[in-house]
């Protein structure tokens, strides 16, 4: 029977796995999303930000992920000043694909060989490394064959500027393409209490294959923590939640009453709502037989930690039940414009 206890004053180091199967690096079992360290969730102090992950480090995480559109650039640069400290310890993963204009809602795809060459090096630039542990196609333009923009990424392998492949929001089809040119090492996809489309045939092609998934937004974009109900109400300016379908409006409030167990689980466990919704997604996985690092992002030490010790959390085989009607009730798409997303495609 679990302890009704989870401390989150605990930092002693969490599990670990191999990230991308067997002879993969070593990583903590959680990872941590840099993104709202330079955008999208208003104004940061970069002070907490540093001291964040500082904490992160000390508690056993060990993948940082970032992307040259955050910020446009400037999450990475911020994330150099904390690599070059600390370089040998982490795995660090950035990402390339999604292109930005001087129109603040354009977003353009790019999987064109010349165009990763280029991305690759502004981002080994600006993250000041020599080599970036994994290199993530952000967004697939199914336009572009995975024989040239795989094929790409590949040959920077062969070249030393990067030592893994990962993909983000594909279907199980085209994970399994572009395995079929190189070896890919993780998918990153939403997946979370709320967000369960990943489960139509991407995780099964990533076990198949012995990828990695590594969930960003396993919290809902924080919705899931109950910290606010009304993202339109609630929120300050600069943060993209505003914007969000799900979390605006009647979508809101029909979406705030499904944390109803979510809450009740938390309460009856002496837990929060965060360590809830995150110990879902690591038995989630278990249940499909699969390795996961989800990214929970967030700019403070006392969160951080949080949602360090949920990894040392396991819910009772009743509370999933309580929880495991919630995805098909949500109201409203995951994000303004899905044609970004590989539900898209499924």
């Amino acid at each position: 029977m679990p302890d009704n206890d989870t401390n989150t004053n605990d930092t002693h180091a969490i599990a670990t796995v191999e990230l991308g199967g067997e002879g993969g690096p070593t990583v903590g079992v959680q990872g941590l999303g840099c993104m709202g360290m330079s955008e999208f969730y208003g104004a940061t102090d970069e002070l907490s930000a540093r001291d964040t992950l500082d904490a992160a480090l000390e508690a056993g995480v060990t993948l940082f992920d970032t992307a040259d559109v955050y910020g446009r650039g400037a999450n990475e640069e911020f994330l150099a000043t904390f690599v070059g400290a600390h370089r040998d310890e982490i795995t660090l993963a950035t990402k390339y694909a999604l292109v930005r204009s001087g129109d603040p809602g354009y977003r353009g795809v790019s999987n064109d060989p010349a165009y990763i060459r280029t991305a690759v090096e502004a981002s080994l630039r600006r993250l000041n490394t020599d080599v970036i542990d994994l290199y993530y196609m952000h967004r697939h333009d199914p336009a572009v064959p995975f024989a040239e923009s795989v094929g790409a990424m590949a040959e920077l392998i062969q070249q030393g500027k990067i030592k893994q492949i990962g993909l983000s929001e594909v279907t199980g089809a085209e994970l399994r393409a572009a395995h079929a040119v190189h070896p890919i090492a993780a998918l990153q996809s939403e997946w979370s209490l709320f967000s369960r489309d990943v489960e139509k045939s991407a995780l099964g092609a990533a076990v198949e294959l012995g990828v990695t998934l590594v969930p960003y937004s396993p919290l809902g974009r924080g919705f899931l923590t109950g910290s606010f109900t009304d993202a339109g109400k609630d929120l300050g300016e600069g943060d993209f939640r505003k914007h969000q379908p799900r979390f605006t409006g009647d979508n809101a409030r029909t979406n705030a009453a499904l944390l109803e167990p979510v809450h009740k689980v938390a309460a009856a466990r002496k837990v929060t709502a965060a360590q809830v919704a995150l110990a879902w997604v690591q038995q989630r996985a278990q249940v499909h037989g699969l390795t996961v690092v989800p990214t929970p992002g967030t700019r403070k030490r006392s969160r951080l930690l949080e949602n360090v010790a949920a990894t040392r959390l396991t819910l009772t085989p009743e509370e999933l039940a309580l929880l495991e009607p919630i995805a098909g009730q949500v109201a409203g798409d995951r994000y303004p414009d899905m044609s970004l997303t590989s539900a898209a495609r499924e």
